[in-house]
């Protein structure tokens, strides 16, 4: 027993590392079933992510077929480098490269807003402010000295932190705030599609579950009736 304490109490303080500081996260209000966000959002990470972030665990068929959008469209619209719509969404980027560009290698973004959920994943893509002592001249107040510099910056525009934390509005974007904020948003949602495909199937499914459950346990209580009834 007194080594388990101590070997609990060796934990903690390395669970407490990894949770990190809490900060307010703002809502993604995603909605999986909104099949044009998911293709905005497809399209956002192709032409914006890609070429850094792979999406190695998903294929381009399964999702043109998720998306509702024909293999001979998706081979002509969103795959640019001649992979065959079978093929995972993958990239070039030499790894050990990278690893020296960016002090690591870009991660796989596949199951990214399972690990971190979407609503992080939302307010990451627009809390870049400006921090010339970074490498790229920029930080993030969701992740502090973030190691990447803020690809979609020409959309967004410029935007600075003061000495309580509180981010200025963004200026010099191609995309006013709140169009920036609705690209943010197809992004994390398709992002979240990508953690878990089959997510709506699986709810939908559930729901079936719980119905025969109900009705298996009506028949149940009717015959524990019948066995009982001679009892009494």
């Amino acid at each position: 027993m007194k080594k388990f304490i101590l070997a609990v109490l060796a934990v903690l303080p390395m669970l407490a590392i990894a949770a990190g500081p809490s900060i307010d996260l703002d809502k993604a209000n995603n909605d999986l079933r909104d099949k044009e966000s998911l293709k905005r959002g497809f399209e956002a990470y192709i032409n914006n992510c890609l070429a850094c972030h792979e999406l190695k665990y998903q294929r381009y068929n399964r999702t043109f077929a998720d998306l509702g959008i024909s293999d001979e469209d998706g081979a002509a619209n969103y795959m640019y480098t001649g992979e065959k719509v079978g093929d995972h969404i993958t990239n070039t980027m030499p790894g050990k490269e990278a690893a020296k560009w960016f002090g690591s290698t870009p991660p796989d973004l596949t199951l990214e807003a399972r690990f971190r959920s979407p609503d992080w994943i939302y307010t990451y893509l627009r809390s870049f402010y400006v921090d010339e002592s970074r490498p790229f001249g920029v930080n993030n107040k969701v992740f502090k000295d973030v190691g990447m510099p803020h690809v979609l910056q020409n959309l967004q525009g410029v935007r600075t932190i003061d000495e309580h934390g509180n981010l200025s509005e963004a200026t010099g974007g191609s995309m006013t705030t709140e169009e920036y904020d609705e690209f943010a948003r197809d992004l994390t949602n398709f992002l979240e599609y990508t953690g878990e495909p089959n997510k709506l199937e699986r709810e939908s499914l559930g729901y079936w579950v719980i119905g025969f459950l109900f009705i298996l346990l009506f028949f149940a209580y009717l015959l524990k009736k019948e066995y009982w009834r001679d009892v009494h």
